[in-house]
């Protein structure tokens, strides 16, 4: 499978190599969701020569309903790609982190104050295969369309487009990769799927055990308190679900 490097205002990519699709703004998007879920895998093969990572779309029936579409329908903020190397992503986390919790029993054995990061997870495969194969299941799995953003790091994406799936809680969103970054670091954990308010990560380095996996869960809760907020049980219990995880969902729904 070849890819051309794609840039705004250039043609769409040739129709033997990729479904019929368009750009909208940095975003290029099949007209379709992909029929073919092996198509994600080429396009992550080719992402070291073309620039372009593969995001995976997914049908959002609330849009679908009144025949809108987000990625056209609804506003962005201003891209911030430049500045993410500059953002904290524990910083950004400790600012996020909402001490207040019932009586402080869902946050145990943590308090009002964010832990920390989480020790980097040893690695055991290549992210991008990891990515890879991920991508293509759940393209399998459930109706996506295919999007290409052209891009150095996968983690990067939400600030080059502005991207406001956090927007009710932060419009930070070069904050938000520079978190998506220090986890593609740590834990191998690289965007697949880029929903109107959800994101969705392949991880190929996961804690490996609770007591690990209990530092990431606060990242995850800080990251994302309506996630958290809309499973049952306490950290604890959320931890144990990321213990060998190899999806990391997160919404702002």
């Amino acid at each position: 499978m070849t890819i051309a490097p794609l840039r705004p205002g250039t043609p769409a990519p040739p129709v033997q190599t990729l479904p019929p699709g368009s750009w909208h703004g940095r975003l290029w998007v099949s007209d379709l969701p992909l029929t073919r879920p092996e198509r994600y895998l080429g396009c992550v093969a080719e992402f070291e020569r073309s620039g372009l990572w593969p995001v995976l779309i997914p049908h959002d029936q609330r849009f679908a309903a009144n025949g809108e579409d987000w990625i056209d329908d609804r506003g962005r903020l201003a891209p911030a790609g430049h500045r993410v190397p500059a953002a904290d992503a524990a910083g950004a986390l400790a600012r996020w982190w909402d001490g207040s919790c019932c009586d402080g029993a869902c946050l145990r054995p943590f308090g009002a104050r964010f832990p920390g990061l989480a020790k980097r997870s040893p690695r055991r495969s290549d992210p991008l295969a990891e990515a890879g194969n991920t991508g293509s299941i759940l393209a399998s799995r459930a109706p996506h369309r295919l999007g290409l953003v052209q891009t150095e790091r996968p983690a990067d994406i939400p600030a080059l487009l502005g991207w406001t799936g956090m927007i009710k809680c932060t419009d930070q969103v070069a904050e938000l990769s520079a978190v998506l970054r220090s986890w593609e670091d740590r834990f191998g954990a690289t965007l697949v799927v880029l929903g109107f308010d959800t994101l969705e990560l392949s991880v190929s380095a996961p804690p490996r055990n609770q007591a690990r996996a209990l530092t990431v869960a606060a990242e995850h809760r800080a990251f994302s308190l309506p996630t958290f907020a809309g499973q049952p049980g306490n950290l604890r219990e959320y931890a144990s679900g990321l213990v060998q995880s190899r999806l990391w969902r997160f919404s702002w729904a």
